[in-house]
């Protein structure tokens, strides 16, 4: 059996967006052929919300290896946050000990934490072990370059000077990329020599039902709201940044003009939006209920910047009455929690950019309605807010029910689909 060591800084109980590739790998490696060594950082280390339950969805035969990482209470004297930055040595050293007394086939660094990747192309050196780089974010972007300062992130220039460094380090010598946006490939194809079409491919996160088995089997209580009240509780749970502004305006908009026309189903609404911020708890900046107040619904929209456990989000979503999920403005993006909001089994409309690979999902399996749209401007915040509006009139007129979704075309969308398309870039793309 081929062996492949992770590199993962977040894993449960951390409830990070960057673990959860791995986590739903880890019980599929083996069936195809790979037997899979995690090294992770010790969670005490991590500024993230903990969720124990995510731990009961590990195989309790994976080799996890912990490691430290520099404490913030230390490093934010000097302005340092960054996990990756905070791990980078202990890493380096604990993966040196691990490669030289054992075999690896493969490093594959499967994490949002740039530039660790970095490291990959120092062990191949020295070991002569070829790495695989998870794309589930882009490294190096000029996204926010043509934005205003107050909708970049934290330290952007500094991050933005630090990654126009490490990405072509690590990327010219990388043996393989994955990545959750085709558009991701091609940036790195047009980049770097060495990445080609045939060391690329794209896959999205899989869905994975043993989250759902696990919800079913405890207790979890709705500390939002109550789905026997008879309201119509939409919840969304993920981050909201000024990408999604024109999304949410559009779906603001829509219900301004459903209250005006259509009072009577409109006014049962309540929409909740949770873990909007990647700040830390009580530290993050609404960006939801101020669009609400400009349209004048904020009766109806309740935000909370702070992440929330795990299952307690997949207990909201299971409660609703109905799903409408935002999307970015950048043509790249793809949701990852998709799989989770189509699992619940609950009717969804989503709001993404034309060029989102969500929109292609929810057509072939039938999961929800998609509302995409194009240019951001003024006259498509009109034009998309009536196709949200329409679609979302005929869905109430319906509730309560069920998706007739296509779980034949949902397959190719699993876990263990996702698993074994990885299993075969590792071994075919590398020629393993």
């Amino acid at each position: 059996m081929k062996k492949v060591l992770i590199i993962s800084p977040s894993f449960p109980p951390v409830n990070a967006a960057d673990m959860h590739r791995v986590r739903q790998s880890l019980p599929y490696f083996k069936e195809y052929g790979w037997e899979p060594v995690v090294v992770v950082v010790e969670p005490d280390y991590i500024e993230a919300s903990k969720d124990e339950l995510l731990l009961q969805t590990v195989p309790q035969d994976i080799e996890i290896i912990k490691i430290k990482a520099l404490s913030t209470k230390y490093t934010k004297k000097l302005g340092l946050g960054s996990l990756a930055l905070r791990s980078l040595w202990f890493y380096y050293a604990k993966v040196n000990q691990l490669l030289k007394k054992r075999k690896f086939d493969l490093i594959y660094f499967s994490t949002t934490m740039f530039p660790l990747p970095i490291l990959g192309r120092v062990w191949k050196k020295k070991f002569e072990v070829p790495y695989v780089i998870d794309m589930q974010d882009p490294w190096l972007t000029d996204y926010y370059l043509q934005k205003p300062k107050h909708e970049r992130p934290p330290k952007f220039w500094f991050s933005y000077r630090l990654n126009q460094l490490t990405e072509p380090f690590a990327m010219k010598k990388a043996d393989g990329i994955i990545a959750v946006s085709e558009a991701y490939n091609l940036i790195l194809q047009d980049r770097y020599k060495n990445i080609k079409p045939d060391n690329c491919t794209t896959l999205t996160f899989g869905a994975f039902e043993k989250d759902f088995d696990v919800l079913n089997k405890i207790k979890i209580p709705n500390l939002f709201f109550d789905p026997e009240d008879g309201l119509i509780h939409i919840p969304y749970i993920g981050r909201a940044g000024h990408d999604m502004q024109f999304s949410i305006t559009c779906i603001f908009q829509a219900l301004q003009k459903g209250l005006n026309e259509n009072p009577g189903l409109f006014q049962k609404i309540r929409m909740y939006f949770i873990g909007t911020s990647y700040a830390a708890s009580g530290k993050g900046k609404k960006t939801v209920e101020p669009i609400a107040e400009a349209f004048a619904v904020s009766k109806y929209v309740n935000e909370s910047t702070d992440r929330i456990p795990y299952f307690q989000a997949l207990r909201l979503l299971k409660d609703a009455s109905m799903l409408l999920v935002p999307g970015s403005d950048d043509p790249k993006y793809t949701a990852s929690k998709l799989y989770n909001y189509i699992l619940a089994r609950k009717p969804m409309l989503a709001v993404f950019h034309e060029a989102s690979s969500v929109n292609a999902i929810l057509q072939v399996t039938g999961a929800g309605i998609p509302l995409a749209f194009s240019e951001v401007n003024a006259v498509n915040v009109a034009c998309t807010a009536e196709k949200i509006y329409q679609g979302w009139y005929n869905m109430l007129l319906k509730l309560p029910f069920s998706p007739d979704t296509d779980w034949q075309a949902f397959q190719p969308y699993t876990a263990r689909e996702m698993t074994k398309k990885q299993t075969m870039h590792f071994e075919k793309k590398l020629k393993l």
